[in-house]
């Protein structure tokens, strides 16, 4: 079962963004052989925004159809939020490769626990 999830990235190479300060999202489809797709780049007005103009709501309407976020940081509130509408957020400030091959692990280990 293939797992999609948003990584909050300003340069498409590392998870580097604060959720409420992402003003980007990479998608991407997670595979079960370990491997991954990039859907695509969407674009966000953070919610943790001087000009203001948006939420954290908005931001999770940006990613509503992914299972998890990979973020270098979340505050309480809004990883709650996450939650509540059925998306991890992941805090793992790495290599976008890096950060997959780790979420990738802990899916494997998941998926063993349940077996067994």
């Amino acid at each position: 079962m293939s797992h999609k999830v948003a990584i909050a990235t300003s340069d498409g190479k590392f998870v580097n963004q604060h959720f409420g300060r992402a003003n980007q999202f990479l998608i991407v489809e997670l595979k079960d052989d370990g491997s991954y797709k990039v859907l695509e780049l969407r674009k966000n007005t953070p919610s943790c925004n001087p000009s203001g103009g948006s939420t954290t709501e908005d931001t999770i309407k940006v990613i509503s159809d992914v299972d998890g976020v990979l973020v270098s940081q979340v505050g309480r509130g809004a990883g709650d939020k996450l939650i509540a509408h059925g998306i991890q957020p992941i805090i793992i400030p790495m290599l976008i490769e890096d950060a997959i091959k780790k979420i990738y692990e802990l899916i494997q280990e998941e998926a063993e626990e349940e077996d067994s």
